[in-house]
Formats: C-alpha cells, structure tokens, sequence
C-alpha cells in the first residue's frame, strides 16, 4: 500500500482509493457522518444547477416584479427538469449536464407509455397519466405488510 499524502489517494493492490477527513464533535457513527456529508453535497447541487446550468447566477435587473417572475418561471421550469430527471434515474438526483442521454431515453418511453394508455382510453387524463408513470418510479407502490414467520412451537 502507497499513502501519498499531496493528494487525495491511497493505491492498494492495483485499486485507487479516494480518502476524506471529516472533523466534527457530533456523537453519530461513522457510516451516519459520512451520508450526512453527502446528503449535503446532493443538496447543493441542485443550487449548483441553478446556478449555472439554469441562468440564475448572473441575471440582474433593477426591475423587482421582471426578477421575481424570471426567478420564479426558472425555478417552475428546474422542478419539471428534476421530476423528469428522477423519471430517467428514479434511484438518485441526476445533475442537468450529465443527465440528458439518459434523460431523453427514459422519457420517450414514459411518453410511449401515455401514447398507448392515450389510445385505449379516448377520456384519458394525460397529464395526470404521465405524472403517475413518473411518480411510481420515483415511489412505488407498497403492498401489505407480510405477516410475521410463525415461531417455532416450544415444549
């Protein structure tokens, strides 16, 4: 095993480890401190989104109602992006630069799916059909509890 401490690493039998040190005075377990880390870096990406991969980190105006309803239209427009996005990848946040192949791939089969939904029932709610496709992989539905396994009798 090589520790070189100039970056990040540690080379271990042919495999590359990337190493971090976390400082804190919390009373959690390890495996919690480091979710709780990278729950806030997935937080921040969706401002990192916004920021870069949206426009809102350099549209200015003196104007309060024009930077209300571009901020708001933005944020309305992100929270389609993300619901989209979770459609794609309904396991984890995808970023917006990383995520349009895939993006793209999954929501043409989950327009597929209303078209064919769309045909078999003329009075279909479309939008509402397309929300549920996208909302059962991002949740799906659970069935009933299972009971417990019987206990072996004693005696």
């Amino acid at each position: 095993m090589r520790l070189d401490l100039a970056s990040p690493s540690v080379h271990e039998c042919g495999k590359l480890w990337e190493y971090a040190v976390y400082v804190t005075d919390v009373d959690y377990p390890l495996e919690s401190i480091a979710q709780l880390y990278r729950d806030r870096a997935d937080a921040e990406n969706a401002f990192d989104d916004l920021k870069n991969q949206w426009g809102l980190g350099g549209f200015t105006t003196q104007d309060l109602k024009r930077c209300q309803t571009v901020a708001r239209s933005c944020a309305l427009i992100y929270s389609w992006w993300s619901w989209y996005c979770r459609a794609a990848h309904p396991t984890s946040r995808l970023e917006a630069s990383t995520s349009r192949p895939l993006l793209i791939a999954n929501i043409g089969a989950a327009l597929q799916h209303v078209k064919a939904a769309a045909q078999q029932f003329k009075d279909l709610d479309r939008w509402g059909c397309l929300l549920r496709y996208i909302g059962e992989r991002i949740a799906p539905a659970i069935g009933p509890p299972k009971p417990p396994q019987a206990l072996a009798a004693t005696g």
